[in-house]
């Protein structure tokens, strides 16, 4: 019996992890009941991965909905049950990539509040082009890893890359949003100093 409140989520985590499993072990064998529970479980966080790589709330759902059907159609091919978040996530991220081939890429700044004058959103608006401009294997570990939070371990198994290779990619990611952000800050300063 748990004594700590520490203990006592280290219990609820394993116990969460222990029902994920069973699920996913029903919806391999052909529950679809199952495989809608797992994928309510997980809704929120295809989502959110979609709408950080297309930054457009239909695009996301688009994305999202082939992934749960891709998933639902070849869920009895995936041979380990703990890996469910894994495989989910590449299939995400295939179709995400499969409809960035075909649809022309929409700026970002088509999504910001017109006359919106916050440095908090300017910032922001900042870095997600920053992201933007990173080449595809860059863009998906930095939004993997900060974003999602998930481990270098499971980027690798999304991805089917070494780890070495994803840590490889977060250090030339970061190395590159750093000198982007720099740059275009250094041209704001540039910018305001002229304006006055």
């Amino acid at each position: 019996m748990p004594k700590t409140p520490r203990e006592y989520d280290e219990r609820k985590k394993t116990l969460m992890k222990e029902d994920t499993i069973k699920l996913v072990k029903r919806a391999i064998k052909g529950n679809m009941d199952a495989y809608g529970k797992l994928i309510a479980e997980y809704q929120i966080y295809l989502y959110k991965t979609a709408f950080l790589y297309v930054k457009n709330e239909a695009d996301s759902l688009d994305a999202v909905q082939e992934c749960v059907i891709k998933g639902m159609l070849g869920i009895e091919k995936l041979r380990e049950p703990r890996y469910f978040k894994t495989w989910i996530t590449r299939i995400l991220l295939n179709c995400i990539w499969q409809e960035k081939k075909t649809v022309p890429t929409i700026s970002l700044e088509e999504y910001v509040e017109k006359g919106c004058e916050n440095y908090l959103i300017e910032e922001k608006v900042d870095l997600y082009d920053a992201i933007d401009s990173l080449k595809d294997q860059y863009k998906t570990v930095i939004i993997l890893f900060y974003f999602q939070e998930l481990k270098i371990k499971e980027i690798a198994q999304v991805l089917d890359i070494p780890e070495g290779s994803v840590k490889a990619n977060l250090y030339r990611a970061k190395k590159q949003l750093s000198k982007c952000l720099t740059v275009d800050t250094v041209e704001k300063k540039e910018v305001k100093r002229h304006a006055k």
